[in-house]
Protein backbone atom coordinates (compact mmCIF):
# COMPACT_ATOMS: atom_id res chain seq x y z
CA UNK A 1 0.00 0.00 0.00
CA UNK A 2 1.32 3.09 -0.74
CA UNK A 3 -0.86 6.40 -0.72
CA UNK A 4 0.02 10.33 -1.48
CA UNK A 5 -1.03 13.81 -0.64
CA UNK A 6 -0.19 16.49 -2.29
CA UNK A 7 -1.36 19.43 -0.83
CA UNK A 8 -0.12 23.54 -1.63
CA UNK A 9 1.69 24.36 0.66
CA UNK A 10 1.65 28.26 -0.26
CA UNK A 11 -1.71 30.17 -0.89
CA UNK A 12 -2.96 27.91 -3.90
CA UNK A 13 -2.06 28.13 -7.90
CA UNK A 14 1.58 26.40 -7.05
CA UNK A 15 1.54 23.64 -9.58
CA UNK A 16 -0.27 20.73 -7.90
CA UNK A 17 -1.83 20.35 -11.05
CA UNK A 18 1.75 19.64 -13.13
CA UNK A 19 2.70 17.20 -9.60
CA UNK A 20 -0.55 15.35 -9.59
CA UNK A 21 -0.36 14.29 -13.67
CA UNK A 22 3.00 13.53 -13.63
CA UNK A 23 3.01 10.93 -10.28
CA UNK A 24 -0.42 9.90 -12.03
CA UNK A 25 1.28 7.64 -14.21
CA UNK A 26 2.29 5.83 -11.31
CA UNK A 27 -0.64 5.86 -9.29
CA UNK A 28 -4.04 3.27 -9.87
CA UNK A 29 -6.17 6.20 -8.62
CA UNK A 30 -6.74 9.59 -8.56
CA UNK A 31 -8.74 11.30 -6.33
CA UNK A 32 -10.10 14.88 -6.34
CA UNK A 33 -11.07 15.31 -2.50
CA UNK A 34 -12.56 18.73 -1.48
CA UNK A 35 -13.16 22.36 -3.07
CA UNK A 36 -14.97 23.02 -6.19
CA UNK A 37 -14.78 24.91 -9.95
CA UNK A 38 -13.09 27.40 -7.44
CA UNK A 39 -9.47 25.35 -8.15
CA UNK A 40 -7.75 25.72 -11.61
CA UNK A 41 -5.21 23.11 -12.50
CA UNK A 42 -3.43 24.21 -15.57
CA UNK A 43 -1.11 20.63 -16.59
CA UNK A 44 0.65 20.49 -19.92
CA UNK A 45 1.32 17.54 -21.77
CA UNK A 46 3.23 17.40 -25.02
CA UNK A 47 2.85 20.98 -25.27
CA UNK A 48 -0.83 20.66 -25.07
CA UNK A 49 -2.53 22.57 -22.15
CA UNK A 50 -5.61 20.90 -20.37
CA UNK A 51 -7.14 23.53 -17.99
CA UNK A 52 -9.31 21.30 -15.18
CA UNK A 53 -11.16 22.68 -12.70
CA UNK A 54 -13.40 19.41 -11.36
CA UNK A 55 -12.15 16.23 -13.16
CA UNK A 56 -8.92 14.65 -11.40
CA UNK A 57 -5.64 15.41 -13.45
CA UNK A 58 -5.02 11.77 -13.93
CA UNK A 59 -7.40 11.54 -16.28
CA UNK A 60 -4.58 12.39 -18.65
CA UNK A 61 -3.26 9.10 -17.97
CA UNK A 62 -5.80 6.31 -19.79
CA UNK A 63 -5.11 3.57 -17.23
CA UNK A 64 -5.91 5.95 -13.73
CA UNK A 65 -9.28 5.91 -11.85
CA UNK A 66 -10.37 9.08 -11.26
CA UNK A 67 -12.12 9.70 -8.36
CA UNK A 68 -14.83 13.04 -7.39
CA UNK A 69 -14.76 12.60 -3.70
CA UNK A 70 -17.76 13.62 -1.45
CA UNK A 71 -16.48 16.22 0.00
CA UNK A 72 -16.22 18.21 -3.49
CA UNK A 73 -18.87 20.66 -3.86
CA UNK A 74 -19.95 19.74 -7.87
CA UNK A 75 -21.11 22.41 -10.27
CA UNK A 76 -22.68 19.65 -12.92
CA UNK A 77 -22.80 22.13 -15.59
CA UNK A 78 -18.87 22.66 -15.21
CA UNK A 79 -18.25 19.17 -14.69
CA UNK A 80 -19.89 17.99 -18.03
CA UNK A 81 -18.46 21.24 -20.12
CA UNK A 82 -15.14 19.67 -18.72
CA UNK A 83 -16.12 16.11 -19.57
CA UNK A 84 -16.81 17.22 -23.17
CA UNK A 85 -14.09 19.19 -23.45
CA UNK A 86 -11.66 16.23 -22.48
CA UNK A 87 -13.78 13.96 -25.18
CA UNK A 88 -12.90 16.45 -28.43
CA UNK A 89 -9.43 16.46 -26.90
CA UNK A 90 -9.39 12.79 -27.42
CA UNK A 91 -9.36 11.83 -23.26
CA UNK A 92 -11.98 9.86 -22.73
CA UNK A 93 -13.57 9.99 -19.10
CA UNK A 94 -14.64 5.85 -18.68
CA UNK A 95 -12.33 5.46 -15.84
CA UNK A 96 -14.32 8.87 -13.89
CA UNK A 97 -16.21 7.96 -10.90
CA UNK A 98 -17.96 10.86 -9.06
CA UNK A 99 -19.33 10.53 -5.46
CA UNK A 100 -22.94 10.04 -4.99
CA UNK A 101 -22.35 12.30 -1.98
CA UNK A 102 -21.26 14.59 -3.27
CA UNK A 103 -23.10 18.12 -2.83
CA UNK A 104 -23.83 20.11 -5.34
CA UNK A 105 -24.02 23.34 -6.52
CA UNK A 106 -27.12 25.09 -7.20
CA UNK A 107 -28.35 28.30 -9.26
CA UNK A 108 -29.29 29.95 -6.00
CA UNK A 109 -25.86 29.37 -4.50
CA UNK A 110 -24.21 31.74 -7.55
CA UNK A 111 -26.82 34.73 -6.29
CA UNK A 112 -26.01 34.02 -2.61
CA UNK A 113 -22.07 34.24 -3.32
CA UNK A 114 -22.44 37.53 -5.43
CA UNK A 115 -25.09 38.78 -2.33
CA UNK A 116 -22.77 38.01 0.15
CA UNK A 117 -19.68 39.40 -1.37
CA UNK A 118 -21.82 42.73 -2.20
CA UNK A 119 -22.49 43.19 1.65
CA UNK A 120 -18.86 43.33 2.43
CA UNK A 121 -17.92 46.47 1.29
CA UNK A 122 -14.09 47.04 1.64
CA UNK A 123 -13.43 43.54 3.12
CA UNK A 124 -14.20 41.65 0.42
CA UNK A 125 -13.09 38.44 0.28
CA UNK A 126 -12.10 37.93 -3.34
CA UNK A 127 -14.34 34.74 -3.82
CA UNK A 128 -14.46 33.47 -7.38
CA UNK A 129 -18.25 33.90 -7.33
CA UNK A 130 -19.28 30.39 -8.47
CA UNK A 131 -21.70 29.70 -5.34
CA UNK A 132 -18.78 27.67 -3.62
CA UNK A 133 -18.95 29.14 -0.12
CA UNK A 134 -22.91 29.10 0.22
CA UNK A 135 -22.72 25.35 -1.28
CA UNK A 136 -20.86 24.13 2.13
CA UNK A 137 -23.13 26.52 4.28
CA UNK A 138 -26.15 24.05 3.10
CA UNK A 139 -23.75 21.39 3.43
CA UNK A 140 -22.84 22.38 7.13
CA UNK A 141 -26.80 23.62 8.09
CA UNK A 142 -27.79 20.09 6.47
CA UNK A 143 -30.50 21.27 3.71
CA UNK A 144 -27.49 20.67 0.68
CA UNK A 145 -28.55 18.53 -2.03
CA UNK A 146 -26.49 16.07 -2.82
CA UNK A 147 -26.03 13.77 -5.98
CA UNK A 148 -27.63 11.14 -5.04
CA UNK A 149 -30.63 13.05 -4.03
CA UNK A 150 -30.71 13.98 -7.81
CA UNK A 151 -30.11 10.14 -8.62
CA UNK A 152 -33.41 9.27 -6.67
CA UNK A 153 -34.98 12.29 -8.20
CA UNK A 154 -38.25 13.08 -5.53
CA UNK A 155 -36.01 14.00 -2.83
CA UNK A 156 -33.85 16.23 -5.05
CA UNK A 157 -37.60 17.88 -5.83
CA UNK A 158 -38.49 17.90 -1.93
CA UNK A 159 -35.02 19.68 -1.14
CA UNK A 160 -35.38 22.07 -3.89
CA UNK A 161 -38.05 23.40 -3.05
CA UNK A 162 -37.23 23.57 0.67
CA UNK A 163 -34.45 25.70 -0.39
CA UNK A 164 -36.65 27.94 -2.50
CA UNK A 165 -38.56 28.94 -0.06
CA UNK A 166 -35.42 29.65 2.24
CA UNK A 167 -33.17 31.66 -0.04
CA UNK A 168 -36.54 33.43 -1.63
CA UNK A 169 -36.96 34.99 1.34
CA UNK A 170 -33.47 36.20 1.87
CA UNK A 171 -33.41 37.18 -1.62
CA UNK A 172 -36.98 39.46 -1.43
CA UNK A 173 -35.63 40.94 1.83
CA UNK A 174 -32.72 41.88 0.21
CA UNK A 175 -34.49 43.39 -2.87
CA UNK A 176 -33.19 41.01 -5.44
CA UNK A 177 -35.10 39.05 -8.16
CA UNK A 178 -36.91 35.43 -6.17
CA UNK A 179 -36.86 32.44 -8.58
CA UNK A 180 -40.67 32.22 -8.82
CA UNK A 181 -42.32 29.04 -10.33
CA UNK A 182 -41.23 29.83 -13.47
CA UNK A 183 -37.72 29.50 -13.01
CA UNK A 184 -38.08 26.38 -10.70
CA UNK A 185 -39.54 24.64 -13.41
CA UNK A 186 -36.24 25.81 -15.73
CA UNK A 187 -34.47 24.90 -12.90
CA UNK A 188 -35.75 21.12 -12.37
CA UNK A 189 -35.62 20.43 -16.59
CA UNK A 190 -32.10 21.86 -16.29
CA UNK A 191 -31.40 19.52 -13.45
CA UNK A 192 -32.92 16.82 -15.12
CA UNK A 193 -31.12 16.41 -18.05
CA UNK A 194 -27.86 17.06 -16.30
CA UNK A 195 -29.30 13.55 -14.29
CA UNK A 196 -29.47 11.66 -17.34
CA UNK A 197 -25.67 12.74 -18.30
CA UNK A 198 -23.59 12.24 -15.03
CA UNK A 199 -25.69 9.09 -14.37
CA UNK A 200 -22.48 7.22 -15.97
CA UNK A 201 -20.08 8.70 -13.47
CA UNK A 202 -21.78 8.62 -10.51
CA UNK A 203 -20.97 5.28 -8.05
CA UNK A 204 -20.20 4.51 -4.25
CA UNK A 205 -16.45 5.38 -3.75
CA UNK A 206 -15.83 4.71 0.21
CA UNK A 207 -15.80 1.21 -0.78
CA UNK A 208 -13.84 1.27 -3.40
CA UNK A 209 -11.50 3.49 -2.16
CA UNK A 210 -10.94 1.62 1.16
CA UNK A 211 -10.82 -1.80 -0.84
CA UNK A 212 -8.08 -0.28 -3.51
CA UNK A 213 -6.12 -0.04 -0.34
CA UNK A 214 -6.97 -3.10 1.01
CA UNK A 215 -5.37 -4.71 -2.47
CA UNK A 216 -1.82 -2.57 -2.32
CA UNK A 217 -3.07 -0.04 -5.05
CA UNK A 218 -1.11 2.84 -5.67
CA UNK A 219 -3.54 6.13 -4.36
CA UNK A 220 -2.87 9.86 -4.89
CA UNK A 221 -4.86 12.52 -3.49
CA UNK A 222 -5.05 15.81 -5.59
CA UNK A 223 -5.28 18.82 -3.46
CA UNK A 224 -7.01 21.81 -4.40
CA UNK A 225 -6.31 25.10 -3.33
CA UNK A 226 -3.63 26.02 -0.73
CA UNK A 227 -2.86 25.36 2.85
CA UNK A 228 -3.21 29.49 4.04
CA UNK A 229 -6.52 29.05 2.30
CA UNK A 230 -7.87 26.40 4.82
CA UNK A 231 -11.38 27.32 6.68
CA UNK A 232 -9.23 26.50 9.46
CA UNK A 233 -6.24 26.73 9.12
CA UNK A 234 -5.69 29.18 6.89
CA UNK A 235 -5.75 33.26 6.97
CA UNK A 236 -8.98 33.36 7.96
CA UNK A 237 -11.37 34.62 6.61
CA UNK A 238 -9.62 35.35 3.19
CA UNK A 239 -9.51 32.09 3.29
CA UNK A 240 -12.05 29.22 1.06
CA UNK A 241 -14.80 27.14 2.19
CA UNK A 242 -13.34 23.76 2.86
CA UNK A 243 -10.54 22.03 4.42
CA UNK A 244 -7.32 22.54 2.21
CA UNK A 245 -5.06 20.53 4.63
CA UNK A 246 -4.02 17.23 4.24
CA UNK A 247 -6.28 15.85 6.90
CA UNK A 248 -9.28 17.20 4.41
CA UNK A 249 -8.41 14.77 2.00
CA UNK A 250 -9.10 11.89 3.96
CA UNK A 251 -12.53 13.78 5.23
CA UNK A 252 -13.45 14.58 1.50
CA UNK A 253 -13.15 10.48 0.59
CA UNK A 254 -13.69 8.49 3.83
CA UNK A 255 -10.91 7.23 4.77
CA UNK A 256 -8.61 7.04 8.11
CA UNK A 257 -5.25 9.11 8.06
CA UNK A 258 -3.65 6.06 9.10
CA UNK A 259 -3.79 4.93 5.44
CA UNK A 260 -1.64 7.94 4.32
CA UNK A 261 2.39 6.94 3.75
CA UNK A 262 3.07 10.44 2.97
CA UNK A 263 2.14 14.10 2.64
CA UNK A 264 4.01 15.89 -0.27
CA UNK A 265 3.73 19.72 -0.31
CA UNK A 266 3.79 22.19 -3.17
CA UNK A 267 5.23 25.49 -2.96
CA UNK A 268 7.16 27.86 -5.93
CA UNK A 269 10.19 28.68 -5.78
CA UNK A 270 8.64 32.27 -5.18
CA UNK A 271 5.21 33.18 -3.83
CA UNK A 272 1.27 34.48 -4.97
CA UNK A 273 -1.69 34.87 -3.62
CA UNK A 274 -5.37 35.53 -5.35
CA UNK A 275 -7.69 38.20 -3.41
CA UNK A 276 -7.29 39.72 -0.27
CA UNK A 277 -5.88 39.22 2.64
CA UNK A 278 -2.16 39.68 4.18
CA UNK A 279 0.99 38.89 2.06
CA UNK A 280 3.74 40.39 3.94
CA UNK A 281 6.71 39.33 0.85
CA UNK A 282 4.40 40.73 -1.65
CA UNK A 283 5.85 42.64 -4.51
CA UNK A 284 4.47 45.82 -5.61
CA UNK A 285 7.16 46.84 -7.93
CA UNK A 286 8.75 45.70 -11.18
CA UNK A 287 10.51 42.83 -9.86
CA UNK A 288 7.21 41.98 -8.74
CA UNK A 289 5.59 42.42 -12.24
CA UNK A 290 8.50 40.60 -13.80
CA UNK A 291 8.01 37.66 -12.05
CA UNK A 292 4.50 37.95 -13.02
CA UNK A 293 4.89 37.73 -16.58
CA UNK A 294 7.35 35.44 -16.91
CA UNK A 295 5.25 33.05 -14.60
CA UNK A 296 2.01 34.07 -16.47
CA UNK A 297 0.14 34.34 -12.86
CA UNK A 298 -3.34 35.04 -13.95
CA UNK A 299 -6.03 32.74 -12.31
CA UNK A 300 -6.94 29.82 -14.35
CA UNK A 301 -10.58 30.12 -13.35
CA UNK A 302 -11.17 33.75 -13.48
CA UNK A 303 -7.99 35.21 -15.60
CA UNK A 304 -7.18 37.46 -12.47
CA UNK A 305 -3.80 39.14 -12.11
CA UNK A 306 -2.27 36.76 -9.08
CA UNK A 307 -0.55 39.28 -6.41
CA UNK A 308 3.45 38.09 -6.72
CA UNK A 309 5.88 37.71 -3.50
CA UNK A 310 9.05 36.28 -2.62
CA UNK A 311 9.67 33.20 -1.25
CA UNK A 312 8.31 32.98 2.77
CA UNK A 313 9.51 30.40 4.74
CA UNK A 314 7.65 31.44 7.27
CA UNK A 315 4.71 30.39 5.44
CA UNK A 316 6.00 26.95 4.32
CA UNK A 317 7.29 25.97 7.90
CA UNK A 318 4.06 26.51 9.06
CA UNK A 319 1.91 24.98 6.32
CA UNK A 320 4.68 21.38 7.17
CA UNK A 321 3.14 21.71 10.27
CA UNK A 322 -0.19 21.76 9.80
CA UNK A 323 -0.17 19.15 7.22
CA UNK A 324 2.30 16.83 8.62
CA UNK A 325 4.34 17.12 5.24
CA UNK A 326 7.04 14.65 4.53
CA UNK A 327 7.88 16.06 1.39
CA UNK A 328 8.34 19.24 -0.22
CA UNK A 329 8.31 20.01 -4.00
CA UNK A 330 9.49 22.92 -5.91
CA UNK A 331 7.59 24.50 -9.01
CA UNK A 332 8.70 27.08 -11.36
CA UNK A 333 12.24 27.61 -10.28
CA UNK A 334 12.86 28.36 -14.23
CA UNK A 335 10.56 31.64 -13.78
CA UNK A 336 14.07 32.95 -11.70
CA UNK A 337 16.23 31.99 -14.38
CA UNK A 338 17.30 36.14 -15.51
CA UNK A 339 17.03 37.30 -12.42
CA UNK A 340 20.61 38.73 -11.01
CA UNK A 341 19.61 38.11 -7.41
CA UNK A 342 16.61 36.43 -5.32
CA UNK A 343 15.39 37.29 -1.86
CA UNK A 344 13.83 35.00 0.32
CA UNK A 345 11.87 35.42 3.71
CA UNK A 346 13.78 33.94 6.87
CA UNK A 347 11.55 35.68 9.85
CA UNK A 348 9.07 38.89 10.81
CA UNK A 349 10.09 42.02 11.98
CA UNK A 350 6.76 42.36 14.35
CA UNK A 351 7.01 45.44 16.79
CA UNK A 352 10.55 45.69 16.69
CA UNK A 353 11.20 41.98 17.72
CA UNK A 354 12.05 39.51 15.42
CA UNK A 355 9.58 36.23 15.06
CA UNK A 356 9.84 33.00 13.98
CA UNK A 357 6.25 31.91 13.33
CA UNK A 358 3.01 33.47 11.44
CA UNK A 359 0.58 35.35 13.81
CA UNK A 360 -2.82 34.06 13.63
CA UNK A 361 -4.23 37.75 14.03
CA UNK A 362 -4.58 39.05 10.67
CA UNK A 363 -4.09 42.51 11.70
CA UNK A 364 -0.31 41.34 13.58
CA UNK A 365 0.65 39.45 10.06
CA UNK A 366 0.03 42.80 8.19
CA UNK A 367 1.93 44.26 10.59
CA UNK A 368 4.80 41.93 10.28
CA UNK A 369 7.81 43.10 7.70
CA UNK A 370 9.63 40.55 6.05
CA UNK A 371 13.59 39.92 7.16
CA UNK A 372 15.33 38.75 3.97
CA UNK A 373 18.17 36.66 2.66
CA UNK A 374 19.62 37.37 -0.50
CA UNK A 375 21.31 35.05 -2.82
CA UNK A 376 22.55 35.51 -6.07
CA UNK A 377 20.99 34.37 -9.48
CA UNK A 378 22.34 32.01 -12.05
CA UNK A 379 20.95 33.86 -14.77
CA UNK A 380 20.87 30.44 -17.01
CA UNK A 381 18.41 28.19 -18.63
CA UNK A 382 17.29 25.56 -16.35
CA UNK A 383 14.08 24.42 -18.36
CA UNK A 384 16.18 21.57 -20.00
CA UNK A 385 17.82 20.07 -16.78
CA UNK A 386 16.44 16.57 -15.77
CA UNK A 387 18.56 15.96 -12.73
CA UNK A 388 19.80 18.22 -9.65
CA UNK A 389 23.15 17.75 -10.54
CA UNK A 390 22.73 19.57 -14.00
CA UNK A 391 21.03 22.28 -12.77
CA UNK A 392 23.63 25.70 -12.50
CA UNK A 393 25.67 26.09 -8.88
CA UNK A 394 23.53 28.75 -8.06
CA UNK A 395 20.38 27.38 -8.30
CA UNK A 396 21.69 24.20 -6.32
CA UNK A 397 22.28 26.59 -3.59
CA UNK A 398 18.60 28.15 -3.57
CA UNK A 399 16.98 24.31 -3.15
CA UNK A 400 19.44 23.87 -0.95
CA UNK A 401 18.96 26.58 1.34
CA UNK A 402 15.19 26.54 1.24
CA UNK A 403 15.76 22.66 2.55
CA UNK A 404 17.46 24.47 5.17
CA UNK A 405 14.56 27.36 6.33
CA UNK A 406 11.61 24.94 5.53
CA UNK A 407 13.10 21.88 7.63
CA UNK A 408 11.32 19.97 4.75
CA UNK A 409 13.86 17.76 2.01
CA UNK A 410 12.94 19.13 -1.35
CA UNK A 411 11.89 15.64 -3.19
CA UNK A 412 11.09 17.10 -6.50
CA UNK A 413 11.34 20.09 -8.45
CA UNK A 414 9.58 21.22 -11.62
CA UNK A 415 11.44 23.51 -14.69
CA UNK A 416 8.80 24.13 -16.67
CA UNK A 417 4.77 23.73 -17.49
CA UNK A 418 5.46 20.35 -19.11
CA UNK A 419 4.88 17.43 -17.57
CA UNK A 420 8.58 15.96 -18.44
CA UNK A 421 9.99 18.94 -17.12
CA UNK A 422 10.24 17.68 -13.90
CA UNK A 423 13.74 16.75 -11.65
CA UNK A 424 13.07 13.89 -9.27
CA UNK A 425 15.74 13.66 -6.26
CA UNK A 426 13.50 10.80 -4.52
CA UNK A 427 10.65 8.79 -5.35
CA UNK A 428 7.00 8.89 -4.02
CA UNK A 429 5.90 6.10 -4.74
Amino acid sequence: MTSVIVVGAQWGDEGKGKITDYLAREADIVLRCQGGSNAGHTVVVGGVTHALHLIPCGILNPDTICVVGNGVVLDLKVALDEIKTLGEQGILCKNLVISEKAHLIMPYHYTMDEYQESLKGDNKIGTTKRGIGPAYMDKAARQGIRLLDLMEWQPFLEKLDYNLKEKNAVFANAGLPIIDEAAKHQIIEEYAAYREQIAPYVGETVYRVNEALADGKRLLFEGAQGSLLDIDHGTYPFVTSSNTVAAGSCIGVGIGPTKIDRVLGIAKSYCTRVGAGPFPTELEDETGEQIRQLGHEFGVTTGRPRRVGWFDSQVVRYSALVNGMTDLCITKLDILDTLPEIKVCTAYSYQGKVIDRMPSTLAHLAECTPIYETLPGWQADTTACRSFRELPTNAQKYILRLEELTGMPISIVAVGADRESTIVRKEMF
